[in-house]
């Protein structure tokens, strides 16, 4: 790895103990002993790309999805196995070839049948969208050590470990220009810390009980990730706003889905039940292969948005909504401003 203070290519041997064996500084990540493989330099390149040259502050959750977007979009299921059985597999029958031993030849064809089999799953995508490291565990793993070292959080990182933005309201709701629904509380801290809601005058909520309870009888935005909860939240909250004029601003998911820079994850504990599954067939908006992603707890989380992008679409929507303008004309022309943009050259998130 680079020394993020000397620029020196270090080797393992180099750097014992997180420190440059030729300037003696400390760094604070290690790609050999990070689970995401991370080294300062990167975090530090990755950041400036979500924070738009430091115009603009993210949450740690937007950053622990841009680090981890490489790992998500490649199956590591059985990486180390496989190789190993199939060298197993060529030594043991090479053994078994001149000791004339048939014993050893059903152990090598055992083998040749687990390292088809690792083939076969990571074929089919075992592993495949899993983060190898949580988002909530994210924090102590990444950004704890780099506290340590540097004694802050990455530049334009936000500190939300202290974080109550779990409500933003103007002083009297009932004069509120509209009710912001968002269930991730990490994206409200984000565009709390913008100022987003005070400078459009919306009361910001995170579930359809809290809408109920605003006093405000304007337009209700709605910003959820792309999955099965996001999809359903939007009808709850129709049923339980009744007459109330409702603004889907959450990302399509057909959309989504055909953009080639968008990276899903999938969380196995997080599943849509059955009864949600029948919910969201009855809506009849989803093809079979749609329902079926939905199934298996894919998802394109809020947070994997670019930051600037997203603030751009919510301050767009939120500004026509302020401004009057009609719904159903807004609807319309705000359906393509959450597609991503076309990739014009690399990644600047997506490299090693």
């Amino acid at each position: 790895m680079i020394c993020p203070h000397c620029e020196r290519n270090l080797l393992r041997k180099e750097r014992t103990g997180n420190r440059c064996g030729h300037c003696s500084r400390s760094y604070a990540l290690d790609p050999k002993t990070n689970p995401l493989r991370l080294n300062d330099l990167r975090v530090r390149r990755i950041t400036t790309a979500l924070t738009d040259g430091g115009r603009i502050g993210i949450v740690p959750d937007q950053l622990w999805y841009a680090l981890s977007r490489k790992r998500l979009r490649d199956s590591e299921f059985g990486q180390g196995c496989l190789g190993g059985a199939f060298v197993a597999a060529g030594f043991v029958t090479v053994i078994a070839f001149f000791a004339e031993a048939p014993v050893l030849l059903i152990a090598s064809a055992a083998l040749l049948l687990i390292g088809l089999g690792i083939t076969v799953a990571r074929a089919m995508g075992a592993g495949k969208g899993i983060p190898p490291v949580g988002r909530e565990a994210f924090p102590a793993l990444a950004l704890s050590p780099w506290r340590s070292v540097y004694g802050a959080l990455p530049p334009g990182v936000l500190d939300t470990t202290a974080s109550t933005a779990g409500t933003s309201a103007p002083a009297d709701a009932a004069d509120a220009t509209g009710v912001l629904v968002c269930p991730d509380r990490a994206v409200v801290a984000f565009l709390v810390a913008d100022g987003l809601p005070a400078r459009h005058g919306l009361t910001v909520v995170r579930t359809a009980a809290e809408a109920g309870a605003v006093r405000s009888m304007g337009p209700v935005l709605v910003l959820h990730d792309c999955d099965a909860d996001g999809e359903l939240l939007v009808r709850h909250l129709r049923d339980a706003l009744p007459g109330r004029t409702l603004i889907d601003v959450g990302p399509p998911l057909r959309t989504v889905r055909a953009l080639p820079q968008a990276v899903p994850y999938r969380d196995p504990r997080r599943k849509p039940s059955p009864a949600d599954l029948r919910l969201l067939t009855e809506l009849g908006t989803y093809t079979p292969e749609e329902l079926k992603w939905l199934g298996q707890g894919w998802r394109f989380p809020l947070v994997g948005l670019p930051p600037a992008r997203l603030l751009a679409v919510v301050d767009r929507v939120a500004g026509q909504v302020s401004r009057g303008v009609d719904p159903e004309r807004r609807r319309a022309a705000d359906l393509g401003f959450l597609t991503w943009p076309e990739p014009t050259g690399p990644d600047p998130v997506g490299g090693p």
